[in-house]
């Protein structure tokens, strides 16, 4: 499963490879064609795929969260950020003792989105979690902390391809550069650009009323169905990376 994701993310990622070797003495455009590839990762595909959902199903049933996806975004930053500042400061130690963790990291997004959508469709009601949840303030819960929590989540779950991405290819660019500091900033944006595209789309069909505002009976089957939806990319996600690491 996952030399297959790999093989469709390296048909897709082949030609901006190439065109990425045009501009290596460029780190602005290197940063930004870096994150576009890493897009593209299977890591960060189903990734994009669940937030897409997730944020997707919110967008048919209020007006607006473009906070909540700007701190989702946010939440990435801050994580390539500090993983850059880290790796910039010490060196290939750092680098080691992360790849670690990375694949715990990485195998435990599976799981995660399978309980969602279990939940999202009512299935698996996690009542101690809802007592629990009840003695937490409504800001870490959701909103836009729980967005930018969800953000730096999702970042931390590192693939081969997205290693390779950031250590290898960026991290000399950032050391090699005055303002290098700021580019994995700018690489975690242009990991979310197919995720803006995406809502941007919802949004705009919703607001010219091409899709229809849902009513409550409505929102809870877009709920089933992003339910469904997560259920089937998390147990896809789980096969392919428990069998990996």
């Amino acid at each position: 499963m996952y030399t297959l994701m790999s093989k469709i993310s390296q048909i897709i990622s082949n030609p901006i490879s190439e065109f990425l070797n045009a501009y290596e003495h460029a780190p602005l455009i290197m940063a930004i064609l870096l994150g576009l590839i890493g897009a593209l990762a299977p890591c960060q595909i189903t990734g994009n795929m669940s937030a897409i959902t997730f944020y997707g199903n919110r967008t048919m049933q209020m007006k607006s969260n473009w906070q909540e996806i700007v701190f989702f975004i946010v939440g990435k930053v801050i994580v390539f950020s500090l993983l850059g500042f880290f790796a910039w400061i010490f060196g290939q130690s750092f680098e080691t003792k992360m790849t670690v963790y990375f694949p715990i990291f990485r195998q435990a997004i599976g799981p995660i989105m399978i309980i969602t959508g279990l939940v999202l469709i009512g299935i698996f009601k996690i009542k101690f979690l809802n007592r629990i949840s009840s003695l937490l303030p409504t800001v870490l819960k959701e909103g836009e902390i729980g967005s930018l929590l969800m953000g730096a989540s999702f970042s931390l779950a590192f693939c081969p391809t997205m290693f390779v991405l950031f250590f290898v290819w960026l991290m000399p660019t950032v050391a090699s550069t005055s303002y290098g500091l700021v580019l994995p900033a700018i690489f975690g944006v242009a990991t979310s650009v197919p995720l803006l595209i995406m809502l941007a789309l919802i949004h705009f069909f919703y607001e010219k009323r091409v899709i229809i505002r849902f009513s409550m009976r409505m929102g809870r089957v877009i709920q089933n169905v992003a339910g469904v939806i997560l259920i089937i990319i998390g147990v896809t996600d789980t096969i392919t990376y428990w069998a990996l690491y």
